[in-house]
């Protein structure tokens, strides 16, 4: 395992550097690896980025400015991935190559040749600020933007237990650094197009709680996107819905993705440890929030397989 100060000293020797993320990318998904980007380019390297998913228009302008440029990279980096099955075909394409792995997941399963893994840290923007200054890199405004957006995303505009003195640290000098803190919190937290209120509302419809209202379930069918027009994207946030519910301890999403299989989405308030109850279908993430999948089986089976395990989770913590 490396430290940040490792982890500097092993890509300031590199060039030709091309940053990855994971497959159906967030905010701190795509703000680590623009950051990335930006950051290694300040530094006369050349760095470009890959994900297997199509970018969100949502976060479109976190590549605002920055050319995607030709050259056959020489070493290879991931963000924020905690698991290779999480790559998508970035994995078929480049699995073999990968010299560094960037994680913030405690659950993180090795596949790269070198690891920095910090489960303590909020988001992995946060450990790319770090690293950037760690390389004497002076982030502009722009990557300043892409970074804040990592770090914002993944606390829930910093509201989670998962902030720390470091995270708040972190994002102040981004602002300093001239990242505009209010368009991002305004884009991101505070504007919703009317689909997806439509969309919401027929969620909402789909709550059921058990456990004596320890437990919420809602579901997320394909039919949902195709009567209201919203896209995946469009409902970013939707799985904290269950959670902030009083007395709620678990909240589940239960999400029908077009090619039939059946994403599970955690959130948990103490003392759940989501990923505890994922990592039993595979699955992981944080204390907080978490997430596994299904094949080959339908929403309501799948629904009934997470029902029955938190159900015996909470029974094991004595908290039903």
């Amino acid at each position: 395992m490396l430290t940040c100060k490792e982890a500097a000293a092993l890509i300031g020797g590199w060039d030709d550097i091309l940053v990855i993320c994971h497959e159906n990318p967030d905010g701190d998904a795509l703000g680590s690896m623009s950051g990335l980007v930006r950051g290694l380019r300040s530094l006369g390297k050349r760095a470009g980025w890959y994900c297997a998913s199509p970018l969100p228009e949502k976060f479109a302008y976190l590549f605002q400015g920055l050319e995607e440029i030709d050259f056959t990279p020489k070493h290879i980096v991931t963000v924020d991935v905690a698991d290779s099955k999480l790559l998508g075909d970035a994995w078929d394409k480049f699995g073999d190559r990968i010299e560094l792995a960037i994680d913030h997941h405690g659950t993180h399963m090795p596949f790269a040749k070198e690891r920095w893994v910090e489960p303590g840290s909020a988001a992995a923007a946060e450990m790319v600020w770090l690293l950037l200054k760690e390389l004497g890199a002076e982030p502009d405004e722009a990557a300043a933007g892409c970074l804040y957006t990592g770090m914002a995303t993944d606390t829930g505009c910093f509201r989670y237990r998962n902030v720390t003195p470091r995270t708040l640290r972190a994002a102040a000098d981004a602002l300093e650094a001239g990242a505009p803190a209010g368009d991002i919190n305004q884009r991101n937290f505070e504007t919703r197009t009317q689909a997806s209120m439509e969309a919401e509302k027929l969620i909402t419809d789909t709550m059921e709680f058990h456990c004596g209202g320890r437990l919420a379930i809602i579901q997320l069918p394909q039919s949902v996107y195709e009567s209201t027009g919203a896209s995946e994207n469009e409902l970013d946030g939707v799985e904290s819905l269950p959670r902030q519910i009083e007395g709620v301890l678990i909240g589940v999403t239960v999400k029908e993705r077009p090619e039939g299989r059946i994403k599970i989405s955690l959130r948990s308030n103490p003392p759940v440890n989501a990923a505890d109850i994922c990592g039993r279908f595979g699955g992981g993430g944080h204390p907080g929030a978490a997430g596994c999948s299904f094949e080959g089986i339908t929403m309501d089976e799948a629904r009934q397989r997470m029902l029955t395990a938190c159900r015996e989770y909470l029974q094991e913590i004595g908290s039903i």
